[in-house]
């Protein structure tokens, strides 16, 4: 086709035939329908094919297809060799099980396809329902802002760009911190997740700027290992600047004690953020809500609503008390992105003056679905089950001869081992994700290799436990007479 074809003519990628399309769109839609409600007839996991791998090597399309046959590849080659955590017994890394709720309202966000960045349309009013229902959840002023990103490790990475600001002023925007002669140092327990680490790498701030503290006989930062770290750096000529404390360890699910940290960054003057990728959320349950005290007094938290909010992925959020330190640290003023009082172009300040995307999709719609459909009572009591699913895990290891509690259950996570060695144990995992009964993951525990079954999918019952004790058992029983 010429190009003035092209213009005469048109192209455009609507379809031809609406009729069929829609009558597609109702057959996939009530497809995934059935993938989620007989989640149970599938095993959690399953091996990829070879052919399945060698069918997504091939050549870049030029030429149109039809749609029927992409979704036919879909449902043969994709479908069936998904992660799994969908499925009750996905018992692994801390993975949301998501809703038929959220995935209609992910659904109607894509039809919208609106642009968060900013402008004055009502997708961003949604988000700002969610900032303010976040504010409410954690007792944060109305100062306060929030920003959704793709997940907690994002967000801890921007409450550290925010903390170096606070410590080192806006200037430090232009000038990079080489020009800066405060040798900042922040602190966090060994037991929090690596991404702590990585953003302060890509803060420029680098790792050896991270004290990482020791932890207690329950898996928390030390307290007093704590003070003294803080004690001996400023005798050195350091400033410290920041504490991350953690609520839910990836390892255990620990929670460190919040109140006391938040009243060390008080006394020393440094900021308190809080890594809450899951365990922040026991907020809404009147039951865990205590062990998450102090997270009230924080200076930012960081979440993820697609772990124990059950959002589908993703929907990780950033709360930030001082909402005007959080857009000096990002906010980037250009001529083409003119904020202005009529129009489009107005509803100032926008999502982007808090973070550095401008193309932000409407993770918003699927979280505001989900609040508005099931409400925080009940999805806090959601929340306590799978703590309580883990006691019985706890309690079912006890009295089990064969196997032996590493931690015990402190939120919704439990780590325990078949007595065997370390290879056995490896084994043992391997062998349960690929009968497809459970996905339990692995990590060290005081030196052993502990399986660790994190229960966050609401719709994961007793039986499913039982099953998952009952494999471990039976393969454990052949891995170590090898």
């Amino acid at each position: 086709m010429t190009k003035d074809n092209r213009v005469s003519n048109g192209i455009t990628l609507d379809p031809e035939n609406w009729t069929e399309l829609r009558a597609l769109g109702h057959r996939m839609l009530d497809d995934m329908i059935d993938y989620i409600e007989h989640v149970r007839e599938r095993p959690v996991w399953q091996p990829i094919p070879q052919q399945a791998r060698e069918h997504f090597r091939t050549k870049l399309p030029h030429q149109p297809a039809r749609l029927e046959d992409a979704y036919e590849e879909f449902s043969r080659f994709v479908a069936p060799y998904a992660t799994g955590n969908v499925h009750p017994g996905f018992m692994g890394w801390v993975h949301g099980g998501g809703t038929a709720v959220g995935m209609l309202g992910e659904m109607l966000a894509a039809g919208l396809n609106a642009n968060l960045g900013g402008r004055d349309h009502m997708p961003i009013e949604v988000e700002r329902q969610i900032v303010a229902w976040t504010r409410e959840m954690f007792g944060f002023p109305d100062g306060a802002s929030g920003l959704f990103v793709t997940g907690t490790s994002i967000a801890n990475l921007l409450a550290i760009l925010i903390a170096r600001t606070a410590a080192l002023g806006r200037a430090t925007r232009q000038s990079g911190i080489a020009a800066q002669s405060a040798k900042l140092r922040a602190y966090t327990s060994t037991s929090a997740h690596i991404c702590v680490a990585q953003a302060m790498e890509i803060a420029g701030l680098g790792t050896d700027a991270l004290q990482k503290i020791p932890t207690d006989e329950r898996f928390r930062m030390d307290i007093a290992a704590l003070r003294k770290a803080v004690a001996e750096d400023r005798a050195a000529g350091l400033e410290p600047f920041l504490v991350i404390g953690t609520a839910g360890t990836v390892d255990t699910g620990a929670i460190d004690d919040l109140l006391t940290l938040s009243e060390i960054c008080r006394q020393e003057k440094m900021r308190f953020h809080i890594d809450g990728a899951f365990g922040a959320l026991a907020v809404w349950s009147p039951e865990l809500a205590p062990l998450v005290r102090g997270i009230e007094r924080a200076d930012s938290i960081a979440f993820d609503f697609h772990k124990w909010g059950q959002v589908p992925y993703d929907a990780g959020f950033l709360l930030v008390r001082d909402g005007e330190l959080h857009r000096d640290t990002f906010a980037s003023p250009a001529t083409y992105l003119r904020r202005e009082t009529r129009g489009l172009a107005a509803g100032s300040p926008w999502p982007s003056e808090f973070g550095p995307d401008l193309s932000r999709g409407f993770r918003a719609l699927k979280t505001w679905f989900t609040l508005k459909t099931y409400g925080t009572d009940r999805l806090g009591a959601v929340i306590a089950r799978t703590c309580d699913l883990a006691r019985y895990l706890e309690q079912r290891v006890r009295t089990e001869p064969q196997l032996e509690l590493l931690a015990p259950a402190q939120l919704n996570i439990v780590c325990f081992r078949y007595r065997a060695d370390d290879t056995a144990n490896a084994k043992i995992v391997a062998d349960l994700h690929e009968s497809g009964v459970a996905v339990p993951s692995t990590t060290i525990i005081n030196g052993q290799m502990a399986i660790r079954a994190a229960f966050v999918n609401h719709r994961t019952q007793i039986c499913d436990i039982d099953a998952m004790v009952d494999a471990v058992i039976r393969l454990g029983s052949v891995a170590a007479s090898r």
